[in-house]
């Protein structure tokens, strides 16, 4: 493998955001070869650098892993931005910048002396991503953004759950982090258009665009077919059989597409793929409990192994549901990138979740993955060599 520096080598990116969606496009540029100058408050920091437990490291500096999940790959400066030090540094970082990713309060930034034309007076080139919770206009574009608030208001929680009574919030912070890769790739089509046209853009998103943004087939469910969606568990609403099954000792997920596939699932499993119940996807999605019964019927005295062995043979989309822990383990995972090891200054050597995009040159297909990553910073750990560069 021929590793390279990253596409975006070569750019700067000066992230002024905090918590979750803008550290997460700040590392997702990062990953992809960008500098990343992260800009933090004297003190305390970003956000998360004290959300926890668990913290590791030594007990007078505890390190919050929430921290270390979305700041590889970035330098860090504290700043006062209330200061005519801190505004003067930022000014100058503005101009040396590429991009600037932001994710104040609407109008924050306004107050701080840096309201967009400001920026761009500072540096006519510069590419803006500001994430914001609800928008940055409209009737509550003041609102502030929590990522479980959010999931609620966009509709989210009532499509997840066991039931209609039943709504619950995605295992991970998902508005935060679908609003930051939905920034990071408006930003990246900015930087684009820049180049050839010499126009900086600002680009805007919100954790509200990002979640109805992913509404998918449900969404037009509703906009289209006037159907409001509501939470049913672990099964598909629009594809049957599949889901979760029950089997002897466990479960297994099956996805059963197309008709081939159910004639084949019927065979391999011993169910009549005749039955007048279950005869066609629109019939099966009908009579869904009744299926789910017949299929975890056949399911009783298998265990998972067993089964997902059969069903793989057969050609049966199927699957497990792994614990992190056998994620982290998988040889899968491992031959994917999608864990690394960085070196950390308190820490020694940590993993962490790998970057999920891979690079191939197009002529000889060998890979051209960036692989040297940088474990999150110290808070102002790169001030001197900042200052040093603005010089």
């Amino acid at each position: 493998m021929t590793t390279t520096a990253g596409p975006l080598s070569g750019y700067t990116v000066l992230d002024l955001t905090r918590a979750l969606a803008g550290p997460h496009a700040g590392m997702m540029l990062g990953d992809l070869g960008a500098r990343v100058i992260k800009v933090e408050t004297p003190g305390t920091g970003d956000d998360t650098r004290s959300w926890g437990p668990p913290f590791v490291g030594p007990e007078d500096d505890p390190q919050a892993t929430y921290y270390l999940s979305c700041n590889r790959n970035k330098e860090s400066i504290a700043l006062d931005l209330k200061s005519e030090d801190g505004r003067a540094t930022l000014a100058e970082l503005v101009r040396r910048s590429d991009a600037l990713l932001e994710n104040f309060r609407t109008g924050v930034l306004d107050r701080l002396g840096f309201p967009v034309e400001t920026l761009h007076e500072i540096n006519p080139r510069l590419v803006i991503l500001s994430i914001t919770g609800f928008g940055h206009d409209g009737p509550e574009a003041t609102r502030s953004g929590y990522d479980q608030i959010v999931q609620g208001e966009a509709g989210l929680m009532s499509l997840t759950g066991s039931g209609p009574d039943d709504p619950q919030r995605v295992g991970v912070p998902i508005a935060d982090l679908l609003s930051g890769m939905y920034g990071a790739y408006g930003l990246l089509a900015a930087l684009l258009e820049r180049e050839r046209t010499g126009k900086a853009q600002v680009v805007r998103t919100s954790l509200l665009a990002a979640v109805v943004g992913v509404h998918a087939f449900q969404g037009t469910r509703q906009t289209v077919a006037g159907q409001t969606p509501q939470a049913q568990g672990n099964h598909h609403p629009s594809i049957a059989p599949y889901g979760l099954f029950h089997c002897q000792g466990g479960s297994v997920q099956i996805s059963v597409g197309n008709e081939r596939l159910w004639r084949t699932f019927c065979a391999t499993v011993g169910l009549d793929p005749e039955d007048p119940d279950f005869t066609t996807n629109a019939l099966r999605v009908e009579h869904r409990d009744r299926l789910i019964q017949v299929i975890e019927q056949a399911f009783s005295t298998h265990p998972p192994a067993e089964l997902l062995e059969r069903l793989d043979a057969a050609g049966i989309p199927a699957g497990k549901v792994r614990s992190l822990d056998k994620v982290y383990a998988w040889d899968q995972v491992e031959s994917q990138g999608l864990r690394l090891t960085v070196d950390h200054p308190l820490l020694g050597g940590i993993d962490l979740p790998g970057p999920p995009l891979r690079f191939f040159d197009a002529a000889s297909g060998q890979e051209t993955t960036k692989r040297a990553h940088t474990a999150p910073p110290l808070l102002d750990r790169d001030a001197e060599a900042i200052r040093s560069w603005l010089a």
